[in-house]
């Protein structure tokens, strides 16, 4: 394993997913999805404290970061649901950082316990 963070390798734009996670209203809309499957932006502004213009944008958000499909919806109205797999490569990215970690502070756990670190004077 290498000593950095582990390179954003696969296909989505881990970044943009991290970007977009990053706001709890989308972090709401999206366990909103994971919850009921699908959703649509009168649901959305039905069920949180912001107008339509801002649902829609924070689903175009969502959108372009790659986590979202569009359906037909009843109507003119479309539906959204979460894309398969869209969490794939972030969530393999966060494994990957956690099991570098723990192994760092395994090594300094060891190296600790042999007595190889020293305190600075």
């Amino acid at each position: 394993m290498s000593a950095g963070l582990p390179t954003d390798s696969g296909k989505a734009d881990v970044g943009a997913v991290f970007a977009a996670l990053a706001d709890p209203t989308r972090r709401r809309m999206l366990a909103a999805l994971l919850r009921d499957g699908e959703t649509s932006v009168p649901s959305l502004s039905a069920a949180l404290p912001i107008s339509r213009q801002m649902v829609a944008k924070h689903l175009a958000t969502l959108d372009s970061a790659g986590l979202l499909e569009r359906g037909a919806g009843r109507g003119r109205e479309v539906s959204y649901r979460l894309r398969d797999g869209a969490l794939h490569d972030a969530a393999r990215w966060i494994r990957e950082a956690e099991m570098q970690w723990d192994e760092r502070l395994g090594r300094l756990k060891q190296s600790v316990e042999r007595g190889g670190v020293r305190r600075g004077t």
